[in-house]
């Protein structure tokens, strides 16, 4: 299947926030407690967030199928931080984080940035790596009382 890199449209929310929550709910059990999972899931956002963050000046890259269906995302924060990276289950394996992470390489620099960082998922740590992108810390904390996991990462531009 042929897949694009583009930019955010008005249109793209409902497909954004779905797609995450099924790679949430599909992929997270093979890193996270089901508890973990649900938490999660409940704390990610609606449609809504998207649409502010495009009009707050954050880039929100998005990989598209051959039929323009929105299949993964990232949303990359002015300061380089990028804030989420996810692929729908249906379409993991096939280099879109890595594609998706390059395009907002790209832009970083573009923009005259000299690092991009992350808190990377027990899932999203490889794709990142493969980025280079390196481990700074393990972040240890609580969703509504669930202990769950991530990783501060970090990429030098210079």
């Amino acid at each position: 299947m042929e897949y694009a890199i583009r930019l955010y449209r008005d249109g793209d929310a409902r497909a954004l926030t779905a797609l995450a929550l099924a790679a949430i709910r599909e992929v997270g059990p093979h890193g996270y407690a089901p508890e973990q999972v649900e938490a999660w899931a409940a704390r990610h956002p609606g449609p809504a967030m998207y649409r502010r963050r495009a009009s707050d000046g954050h880039a929100i890259f998005v990989a598209v199928d051959g039929h323009g269906v929105p299949v993964a995302y990232a949303v990359m924060e002015p300061d380089g931080h990028l804030d989420r990276l996810y692929n729908h289950p249906q379409h993991t394996r096939l280099g879109l984080a890595g594609r998706l992470l390059a395009a907002a390489e790209k832009h970083a620099r573009a923009l005259g940035l000299s690092r991009l960082y992350t808190e990377a998922s027990e899932l999203a740590r490889p794709s990142f790596a493969r980025a280079g992108y390196v481990v700074t810390h393990r972040r240890d904390f609580e969703i509504d009382g669930v202990p769950i996991h991530n990783y501060a990462m970090e990429k030098r531009l210079g």
